[in-house]
């Protein structure tokens, strides 16, 4: 009955009679045949009335009409059926073609599956078969099949694709261009092979470079990704939202700070739409880079908020140590019927582990499943555990381990360890390290947690025997490297560093601030040191840690009393935390450090972690 009344309709909107179309009778009831069909399939929003459809089809003997077939085919995409199409399109188990196995079919076919999140393999299945059948791709076609390969990220297969691109003749084409940059970006080792495309290209737009800009810093190349976006200023190409957006993250990955603070008075000054994606990457920026009171400001300057709006706040007041304050927000939240996902629950478990707040994390982790039916994840263990151990609650960190439905995965054991490496549990400590060893023995920090145990407890032959079965191993220590931003310029210091031009001068400056400090009641941390060497020797090597030559670069460079901001790839080691504490009070700076795991704000000897760190 349904059908009848779609056909009838459709029906009557299109000429019946031979003396109107003025074609054969022949023809003209083929035509009608058709535009009903299309009408029908144009009209269609339910799977049940695509079925029908499909029968229709049949009855009329249009099951091999181009027109008909590519419209059913985008009609079924719009209903996410296309695996229902494609097995009506290419029932003759892709042997044989026929001639409404065209391009346009093929492509309509290719772009469905390529669209869907775990079909895209069909996508390039339906690409090989268009080539079996012998049916030239065109331009359009490429970028639906390289969107699939960036999809599954597999870099043999885009490369086959760029092969075809290359033989029929489409490198010059500007989308294809485009999303080939694009998915050599979204595969492994493949910006290189991106940024090959980008430079061999004849012309390039926004979309171009943001494809490269983007690609850059989804794999951490955040220092390129930067410098491709100011060369894309020299070159006087605008940049749209997205753009923005991966200049934004890159920011945030390098911690700089006055470059953010351009980017933002450039959105406004280019008005560029500042769409929610893009308001929540300038939240995220200005937490990551330091400023996470900008951050809170623009927050609540925003009309419509996502989950990933409030979310980026928490984690960024989390990493600042200001627990309470993401507590609250957390709250909020809830107040305003904003469902919390994993994620939110992950960042405000962080700002309780990050402040001492355990018996709020109690009570939030227990209200996951209770109060929202979220099953926790290993990452929300994780954080517990983290939590205890932060707070000295080693015993009930490890009772809680051991009452966990889920396997403790190595991070969890790892965080253990480095409690029972602060709070002085070090026998434990060198037990846990040892099983972890023995679990995964080519980690190479389990070697360095059982060596850092050793030095506290003064075991200088044990800790020798660890270094030397690391080197044995072929592992390293991941060396320690801190970046900092100056005159819109990044600058990265390693431990020992002597490549910058002024590296005299702050020597200079770190001797300076080494007998400043000592005056002032700084006593070196030297059990921290790799070897058992002589005490001044010690002194010597935490002398040379990269932070240190940052901050005493940053105080050769920047105006008294202003802010030092440093972003360290490694945890602060505890004689850095307690150097930069005297250093803020000696020279008057506030001195905002980001290390692996959250924000330090030194100033007048006092640091916002409390020690929670």
């Amino acid at each position: 009955m349904l059908l009848t009344k779609l056909l009838l309709s459709a029906a009557n909107a299109i000429p019946t009679t031979a003396s109107c179309l003025q074609l054969p009778p022949n023809t003209t009831k083929r035509r009608v045949a058709e535009q009903t069909c299309l009408a029908l399939l144009h009209s269609c929003d339910t799977l049940i009335t695509l079925t029908q459809i499909h029968a229709l089809i049949l009855k009329l003997g249009l099951q091999h009409n181009p027109l008909v077939l590519t419209k059913f085919a985008s009609t079924s995409s719009h209903l996410h059926a296309i695996h229902y199409a494609s097995s009506f399109l290419f029932s003759n188990d892709h042997t044989t073609p026929h001639p409404s196995h065209d391009t346009f079919l093929f492509n309509t076919v290719i772009r469905a599956f390529a669209q869907t999140t775990d079909s895209k393999f069909k996508a390039l299945h339906f690409f090989q078969t268009m080539l079996r059948y012998g049916v030239f791709p065109n331009k359009f076609t490429f970028p639906f099949v390289l969107k699939a390969c960036a999809g599954i990220a597999d870099m043999r297969l885009g490369k086959s694709v760029h092969a075809s691109v290359l033989k029929f003749g489409f490198e010059d084409d500007l989308h294809v261009q485009n999303t080939m940059i694009h998915m050599y970006c979204c595969c492994e080792e493949g910006v290189e092979f991106a940024r090959k495309v980008f430079d061999e290209s004849p012309k390039r737009d926004s979309v171009t470079w943001s494809a490269m800009i983007g690609g850059c810093a989804r794999v951490g190349d955040s220092a390129r990704a930067v410098g491709l976006f100011r060369d894309m200023q020299v070159v006087g190409v605008c940049p749209d939202e997205i753009t923005m957006v991966s200049v934004l993250t890159a920011c945030a990955d390098l911690g700089a700070l006055e470059l953010g603070k351009w980017l933002e008075s450039y959105v406004e000054r280019k008005n560029v739409t500042k769409s929610v994606e893009l308001c929540n990457a300038l939240i995220d920026m200005f937490a990551k880079c330091g400023d996470v009171d900008r951050s809170l400001k623009l927050f609540r300057e925003m009309e419509m908020r996502t989950i990933v709006s409030w979310t980026s706040v928490i984690v960024g007041l989390a990493m600042h140590g200001r627990g309470l304050e993401a507590v609250l927000l957390f709250d909020e939240m809830v107040e305003q019927r904003v469902e919390p996902d994993d994620v939110a629950f992950i960042g405000v478990l962080s700002a309780c582990s990050h402040s001492g707040l355990v018996d709020n994390g109690r009570y939030y982790f227990n209200s996951m499943e209770k109060s929202f039916g979220i099953v926790p994840k290993i990452e929300h263990y994780g954080c517990m555990v983290d939590m205890f151990s932060r707070a000295g609650l080693v015993n009930e960190a490890l009772e809680f381990v051991q009452t966990m439905p889920v396997e403790p995965n190595q991070i969890i054991w790892r965080s253990i360890i480095t409690a029972c490496h602060a709070h002085g549990e070090l026998k434990l400590g060198e037990r846990i390290s040892q099983e972890l060893i023995r679990k995964e023995p080519m980690h190479e920090s389990n070697y360095v947690l059982l060596s850092n145990i050793y030095a506290k407890l003064l075991r200088w032959e044990k800790k020798t025997k660890v270094r030397e079965v690391m080197d044995m191993k072929g592992m390293k220590k991941i060396p320690g490297s801190t970046m900092i931003e100056i005159n819109n310029e990044m600058y990265e210091f390693v431990a020992g560093d002597k490549s910058h031009n002024q590296y005299k001068e702050i020597y200079e400056m770190m001797d300076e601030m080494g007998r400043e400090i000592k005056r002032a009641g700084y006593v070196p941390t030297t059990s921290q040191v790799l070897l058992d060497i002589d005490e001044e020797d010690k002194e010597d090597a935490l002398h040379r840690h990269s932070e240190k030559l940052a901050i005493a670069f940053a105080l050769l460079s920047t105006p008294p009393g202003t802010p030092i901001r440093i972003v360290k790839n490694l945890r602060v080691c505890e004689d850095c935390h307690s150097a930069t504490n005297f250093i803020s009070k000696v020279y008057n700076r506030e001195i905002v450090v980001r290390d692996r795991n959250r924000f330090h704000h030194f100033k007048k000897g006092l640091c916002s972690c409390g020690d929670f760190w």
